[in-house]
């Protein structure tokens, strides 16, 4: 073989293996896709069935968050009202 073909051969080879490569990562991200569709479609179902968005289960991040301020708050307010205690 000439080297010009030797060449030839080996680009030929090396584009081929990564086209294969590209077409195994499209091939993952449109598995990605399907599946955050599927989970966006399951959310907004259940917001237009019966306000699933607003059931604490479903966001409990931002729930637990403000529950956690509130009890801050309430601990902040409740030290302030009470008499400290006696010293013996």
């Amino acid at each position: 073989m000439e080297p010009i073909q030797k060449l030839l051969v080996f680009v030929v080879v090396a584009l081929t293996v990564l086209l294969v490569i590209v077409g195994i990562q499209v091939i993952l991200v449109i598995v990605d896709l399907r599946r955050s569709v599927k989970r966006l479609n399951s959310i907004l179902e259940d917001a237009l069935l019966g306000g699933g968005l607003i059931r604490p289960e479903k966001i409990t991040g931002i729930l637990e968050i403000f529950k956690r301020r509130k009890k801050l708050k309430t601990r902040e307010q409740g030290y302030l009202q009470q008499p400290p205690p006696p010293v013996a």
